[in-house]
C-alpha cells in the first residue's frame, strides 16, 4: 500500500508537554520536536514497534472507516433540505452510496475478525487517532499492555485483508 505524502507540522515541546511559544527567544533546557500530522499508528511503525504488514492493516482499516464515513460530523450540512410530499416534516436521508456499503462491511469484518476485546483499542488508536497512553488508560489497562494488543489485532486484520 502506498503511504501518504510526507506532511510536517512540527511543534517543539518542552518534556512536561507545554508548547513553546516563543519566550524571550530561549529554548527550554530540555525539549522535543513533535510533528502533529503524524497518526499514533504511524508513530508506531517509524520507532520500529509495527511490522509493514501491520502497519499496511491499520492503514487499510482506517481507509474502510474513512470511506464508510462512520466519523461523527463536525460541520453542519448546508445541502437543501429533502422535500417531502407530506406535511409530516422533511423526506428520508440520503441512501448511502455502494462504495460506503461495501467499506463499512469490510470495516465490520475486519473488526470481527479482530476478535472479542480487540475491536476497542484498534479503533482508538487506528481510527480515532488517539494516543496510546489515552487509549489504554480510556480502556482501564496497564500502561505499555495496549502495543502487545494492538499488534495482536493489527495481525488478525493483516490475516483478514490478506497482507503478508
Amino acid at each position: 500500500m502506498a503511504r501518504r505524502a510526507d506532511r510536517r507540522l512540527l511543534v517543539e515541546r518542552s518534556i512536561d508537554g507545554e508548547e513553546r511559544k516563543g519566550a524571550r527567544g530561549k529554548r527550554p533546557a530540555r525539549s522535543v520536536t513533535v510533528n502533529l500530522a503524524e497518526s499514533p499508528l504511524g508513530w508506531l511503525y517509524a520507532r520500529g514497534l509495527l511490522t509493514a504488514a501491520q502497519f499496511d492493516a491499520g492503514e487499510r482499516l482506517r481507509g474502510d472507516w474513512e470511506r464508510a464515513q462512520l466519523a461523527p460530523r463536525v460541520t453542519m450540512s448546508w445541502g437543501a433540505s429533502p422535500i417531502s410530499r407530506n406535511r409530516g416534516g422533511s423526506a428520508p436521508g440520503t441512501e448511502a452510496s455502494s462504495c460506503q456499503i461495501d467499506a463499512r462491511r469490510r470495516f465490520d469484518a475486519a473488526l470481527s475478525e479482530a476478535g472479542p476485546g480487540m475491536a476497542d483499542i484498534l479503533w482508538r488508536i487506528v481510527c480515532a487517532g488517539e494516543g496510546m497512553r489515552d487509549a489504554e488508560s480510556a480502556l482501564g489497562w496497564p500502561a505499555r499492555a495496549g502495543r502487545l494488543v494492538l499488534t495482536l489485532a493489527l495481525d488478525r486484520i493483516a490475516a483478514y485483508y490478506r497482507i503478508a
